[in-house]
């Protein structure tokens, strides 16, 4: 069952919903709109499932950044969201999608008990400005059925995670994948 607007402000009122900062006029219907933070990680060249990934890290200046093709960003939400009661699904939006900007396709979903600032998957069909603070996606809540399994429970890796987080995949493959 997802959350509509209304149930979104009601279950922030009760402590339910973490939504830092909290604004009421970025409710919809059944969404909240969320906000791109002000950094960016630029991942430099080949990526490698069994390696740490390097990347550049960028403040996004006031007068905008511009994504180029090819690359692979890593950014951040200005909220930190989450819920002990609710899972949440990040997604993008129709305003960032008419950019060609494809944000957050590969995971979506907040599990319960993980109050954090989403790290962003971001890619752009062609050359597109973006600014720190500006709408970029939609986040819904959900309603889970069953027992409660809290994120924080399980001591997952991304736990702690407080800003942007590359791929720690690597620490999963033993001796890496490399033959």
């Amino acid at each position: 069952m997802i959350l509509t607007g209304p149930a979104i402000a009601a279950a922030h009122a009760a402590g339910e919903i973490t939504i830092d900062p909290y604004d009421p006029d970025r409710l919809s219907p059944n969404a909240y709109d969320w906000r791109l933070g002000n950094h960016l990680r630029i991942c430099d060249g080949d990526l490698d499932a069994a390696a740490p990934t390097s990347s550049t890290e960028i403040s996004i200046p006031r007068t905008g950044f511009v994504l180029e093709p090819g690359v692979l960003y890593l950014g951040v939400t200005h909220e930190k969201t989450g819920s002990e009661t609710y899972a949440q699904l990040l997604n993008g939006d129709r305003a960032t999608g008419s950019l060609g900007i494809w944000v957050h396709v590969s995971a979506p979903l907040g599990h319960q008990g993980h109050a954090i600032r989403w790290t962003l998957e971001i890619r752009a069909s062609q050359p597109v400005r973006i600014y720190p603070g500006m709408t970029f996606g939609k986040l819904v809540f959900l309603q889970p059925l069953g027992t409660a399994a809290s994120y924080q429970q399980h001591g997952l890796k991304y736990t702690a995670s407080q800003g942007i987080e590359t791929s720690r995949l690597y620490e999963e493959i033993p001796g890496g994948c490399r033959p």
